[in-house]
């Protein structure tokens, strides 16, 4: 799952069976706190879908493994939650049961006891970055991993954009840089060939990740999401357990 977040569609309502496997990028609350969420849907005979996947609250990083289904029609949608990607045979954090269609999943979290917890709302659309501008430099790294990326972006539009990230103990690096910017709906995209980069507005935060760079980095190099704060200060998505 290290990477589910680099590679995601954004798919509207209509699309809900269009394709046997698909995986969605959702941006929503999670009660008072804002938050990321990925999931993967197979198709199932009955015209339903099987659910897998993760959320993520940010700021704090905080992450849960999700597993379930969503019905036909109704899209009534049930997700154990836990803190492993392997949710079978282990204790459940919670349960998150509500419906999902017309582009929106809304509900409601339970303990794992039953009781109530939260009201959440998750959106597939992505707000738009076109009034978007900031400088920002930063460094961040956990451990074998850093990356260091810069970027202006006035009013929505490109101006400079840099992303290097190294592992160790190889040393294999990653190199993006000289970016055109696309069109794109619900966000910032930039590139050049295959390799991209997309910024999408979650929250407080903007996330930051890159698509298809493999040919930009060495054999063992990767460039893992990144947020960023209003103060311009980055954070890794995901971070190594302690």
């Amino acid at each position: 799952m290290k990477h589910a977040w680099i590679l995601l569609l954004t798919l509207g309502a209509s699309a809900w069976g269009k394709e046997a496997n698909e995986t969605r990028e959702l941006v929503g609350q999670l009660g008072s706190r804002s938050a990321l969420m990925a999931l993967h849907a197979t198709e199932r005979a009955d015209g339903g879908y099987q659910l897998s996947g993760e959320y993520i609250v940010l700021p704090t990083l905080a992450r849960r493994f999700l597993e379930g289904e969503r019905s036909p029609e109704l899209g009534v949608t049930t997700l154990k939650e836990g803190n492993t990607a392997i949710l079978y045979g282990r204790p459940a954090t919670g349960e998150l049961r509500g419906t999902w269609r017309g582009g929106m999943f809304k509900g409601t979290r339970y303990g794992p006891g039953g009781q109530e917890r939260e009201r959440f709302e998750f959106s597939e659309e992505f707000p738009p970055l076109d009034a978007y501008s900031a400088s920002v430099r930063c460094e961040v790294g956990d451990g074998r991993y850093a990356s260091a990326l810069a970027y202006s972006i006035e009013s929505g539009k490109l101006t400079h954009l840099e992303w290097r990230s190294r592992v160790a103990p190889g040393g294999h690096s990653c190199l993006v840089t000289g970016l055109k910017q696309r069109p794109f709906k619900g966000g910032l995209r930039f590139s050049s060939e295959r390799c991209s980069v997309t910024l999408r507005e979650a929250g407080e935060f903007v996330r930051v990740a890159a698509e298809n760079c493999t040919a930009q980095c060495g054999s063992e190099a990767y460039l893992e999401p990144l947020i960023v704060d209003p103060r311009g200060r980055c954070q890794l998505l995901h971070q190594e357990p302690k």
